[in-house]
């Protein structure tokens, strides 16, 4: 590891980090006093993390658990030395400035290695989640014009159809004919010096997204405006230098750069990982008190699992607790606070941005609210048919004449589609909320018809253009379907081909095996209900809004009527 020293620009970030920590309490003095650093260069890997490693060479960076419950800790100063071991590697197979890498890896100490060995070089990462199907992979791989691809072994059969110019850097055991291992950058020099700067404007993170009437999207963020925008995450979080930070988030997904990356690494923390096979509430407050977790977020599913425990089994509950993804019911919130004494908060923020609304440390949290703007995001709500401002109910926007560092450079390769977001002034999330004469938001839901399942987001357009691709589909219209532990559930409206009308059973069973074979696991359509139509517009567009109501109604009346469930064909 060479041994760095503070920049202009780390002094920067370091001083607004620092402001941010010493105000963790005061919203007001906050807000009035926040400015995000003016940065031309910036590199988070050799002028942040190496710093910090540097300076506190013992302090645990990450630290895993894996399911049998052993653990181990990698210090910022090992991680720096492998991070550079791992940057030499790769420039030594062909992975230069501005290279484009596909990192889908599951949560091992390699995942943080190459995220910052890329960081190093200034190439520029495509996380990718392990679920994905080869369908999916080839389209990311394409579309995100990515030279290389890391991945476990065990997982190399997904990138068997790709070109064979593709650098296939494996990760794990029996390595598959033409790929090449990740341990052997452990023979690398740990010394790595950057040819140049790195300019803060330069590509560093390529997430794909999805939207309702496409492909997924490709959101492209600069070398600032994540590594430096999740200050506000940070802030939001309470995470403090020495904290041990848990956050249950997938790879691949940006909630998992949120704060399993850069907010923690930023408040000099700890990266804390349980790598559990099937959740077990009381496996993991167990492991909770055992490396005294100290601030814990976790998406609405795993909040919703736990209260299903005796919450009074961990002893020392963490200081700080946080929920996102969606809101949170009441009773999870009541039954959470009677059993550890503290309040979860949420958040808001979106895969283009960092953490833009939240409940922040130390103020009055109104259940059911997702909190207050955060600093350096100027959070306004307009209408959504008319652009006007609301004081009341709109959809939450961003005022883009004032600097907002945490805000996505655009959509990759995509400027019609970044100027449609950004019209008028303002960045629009295609989220509404209600806002309260204090200024709390609470959400309302999308605009648009993009719902999430398991905290993951579900394309209804993805789905339903899978399930169109079987003959006897002719029209389909998917919709969430409201589970008490997922949230939602995919469920799909479908109009059958004539002579399939009789046979739904049939029908159902095929669909379903057809589904299973083309969409990832968190996709997979669970409820089928046949109809001869659907709802639609004078246009001709699905009215997916009322099908939405019509379930709802369903479920809350424990119909069953008509329905066919992915289980029950097993």
């Amino acid at each position: 590891m060479t041994g760095r020293t503070a920049t202009p620009a780390t002094q920067a970030v370091r001083d607004v980090r620092d402001f941010l920590l010493a105000n963790r309490t005061d919203y007001a003095a906050t807000l009035a006093g926040f400015h995000w650093p003016e940065l031309t260069e910036f590199n988070f890997a050799l002028e942040w993390f190496d710093v910090v490693a540097a300076e506190h060479p013992g302090r645990a960076a990450v630290t895993i658990v894996s399911a049998d419950l052993t653990a181990r800790s990698w210090s910022y100063a090992e991680l720096s030395r492998r991070s550079d071991q791992v940057a030499n590697w790769l420039l030594s197979l062909g992975v230069r400035r501005g290279s484009k890498l596909i990192v889908m890896l599951n949560n091992t100490i390699e995942l943080w290695e190459v995220m910052l060995g890329i960081y190093k070089i200034g190439a520029v990462a495509i996380p990718t989640s392990t679920l994905l199907s080869a369908t999916d992979l080839a389209y990311r791989c394409e579309h995100g014009g990515a030279s290389a691809v890391v991945a476990p072994t065990a997982l190399a059969g997904r990138f068997g159809d790709l070109d064979e110019s593709l650098i296939r850097i494996g990760v794990g055991p029996d390595l598959p004919s033409g790929w090449v291992t990740v341990a052997d950058s452990l023979s690398a020099s740990t010394t790595f010096e950057p040819d140049q700067p790195t300019p803060a404007g330069d590509p560093s993170l390529l997430y794909f997204t999805s939207g309702t009437t496409s492909r997924p999207k490709l959101v492209r963020h600069t070398q600032v405006s994540y590594p430096v925008g999740h200050l506000s995450t940070m802030w939001w979080l309470g995470v403090q230098p020495g904290d041990v930070h848990l956050n249950i988030s997938s790879p691949g997904w940006g909630k998992h750069a949120w704060s399993n990356f850069f907010a923690p690494f930023l408040a000099q923390a700890t990266v804390f990982v349980f790598n559990y096979e099937r959740f077990d509430a009381a496996a993991l407050m167990k492991v909770m008190d055992a490396h005294q977790v100290t601030t814990f977020c976790a998406p609405p599913t795993v909040w919703r699992m736990l209260i299903q425990a005796d919450l009074t089994q961990l002893s020392h509950p963490p200081r700080e607790l946080l929920g996102a993804g969606e809101p949170l019911n009441p009773e999870v919130i009541t039954k959470v606070r009677q059993a550890w004494g503290a309040t979860i908060r949420d958040g808001f923020g979106q895969t283009e941005m960092t953490c833009c609304i939240g409940n922040s440390p130390g103020q009055l949290v109104k259940d059911g609210s997702m909190g207050r703007p955060m600093p350096g995001y100027p959070v306004v709500l307009l209408d959504p048919v008319t652009g006007e401002r609301r004081s009341d109910e709109g959809e939450i926007c961003l005022d883009l004449s004032q600097p907002i560092l945490g805000l996505m450079d655009g959509y990759h390769n995509d400027p019609e589609m970044t100027a449609e977001a950004c019209r008028n002034g303002f960045y629009h999330t295609g989220d509404i909320a209600s806002m309260d004469a204090d200024g709390y938001l609470t959400y309302v839901g999308r605009a648009d018809d993009v719902f999430k399942a398991s905290d993951y987001k579900i394309s209804p357009f993805e789905l339903e253009s899978i399930l169109l691709e079987h003959p006897y589909v002719t029209e389909v219209a998917i919709v969430p379907s409201p589970d008490p532990v997922r949230a939602a559930v995919p469920k799909a409206f479908i109009c059958l081909v004539a002579d399939a009308a009789g046979r739904q059973v049939e029908a159902a069973r095929a669909i379903f095996e057809h589904a299973q074979s083309r969409l990832s696991g968190y996709q997979r359509v669970r409820i089928v209900e046949f109809v001869t139509e659907l709802p639609k517009t004078i246009s001709g567009k699905i009215r997916r809004v009322e099908l939405r109501e019509r379930e709802a109604v369903r479920v809350a009346a424990h119909d069953s009527t008509g329905q066919f469930w992915e289980r029950d064909f097993r």
